[in-house]
């Protein structure tokens, strides 16, 4: 399958990128430097561009099977570039003719709040990533009122780890059973489990250990 990366270099997207190419998909990574990756594979292409221009973002999707959106801001704790970029992206994608969409956002967005314990609703999502908090939810809109074929996947906080393929995924928002953690690597592993799967479409799968 030809796979476009958006934020391909982030921590969850050179996972996904890394695993694509090791089940033999063709990987178009797309970031604004995209030679921060340091890969080399025959099926990956490096696309330099940024997600806040739409007409590189349409360049991008031309051609390709899916598109994953793994958008992040790195240190930025402001601004709105997962979902102004993911608006792009769905407008591109619109435009192409281009259904499959596999977008990242954040356990906790939506009627997944209830997962979470009081650290995270109080001190990281109430006040220290309240803005990155509030920029995903904004951006699972943008996906939900689009016309494609998406599905949001939420996971819980970051972790380093090895690929496990052992997590839960799409429990109830009453659920406060999980760890609130996964690994980086079973997070891109889900992500492209979802592309020859439909169980989750016009979904938002929560995902923890």
């Amino acid at each position: 399958m030809k796979l476009l990366i958006v934020g391909a270099t982030g921590s969850v997207g050179r996972q996904v990128v890394e695993q694509a190419l090791e089940q033999g998909h063709i990987v178009t990574a797309f970031a604004r430097y995209p030679a921060k990756l340091n890969l080399q594979h025959p099926n990956l292409k490096l696309f330099p561009g940024d997600v806040m221009d739409l007409s590189a973002v349409a360049q991008a999707v031309q051609g390709q099977d899916a598109i994953v959106c793994t958008l992040g801001s790195g240190q930025k704790l402001t601004g709105t570039i997962r979902s102004e970029g993911t608006r792009h992206i769905v407008q591109a994608m619109e435009q192409s003719g281009i259904r499959r969409l596999i977008c990242q956002t954040t356990l906790g967005a939506g009627d997944s709040w209830g997962n979470l314990n009081f650290y995270w609703k109080t001190i990281m999502f109430g006040f220290i990533l309240r803005n990155v908090f509030a920029d995903h939810e904004r951006q699972e809109k943008v996906v939900k009122q689009s016309h494609l074929d998406w599905t949001i996947v939420r996971p819980s906080a970051f972790v380093d780890g090895d690929r496990t393929g052992q997590y839960r995924h799409g429990f109830p928002g009453t659920d406060k059973s999980t760890q609130l953690k996964i690994s980086r690597a079973d997070i891109a592993d889900f992500i492209l489990k979802q592309l020859d799967n439909d169980s989750y479409l016009h979904q938002t799968p929560s995902l923890s250990y």
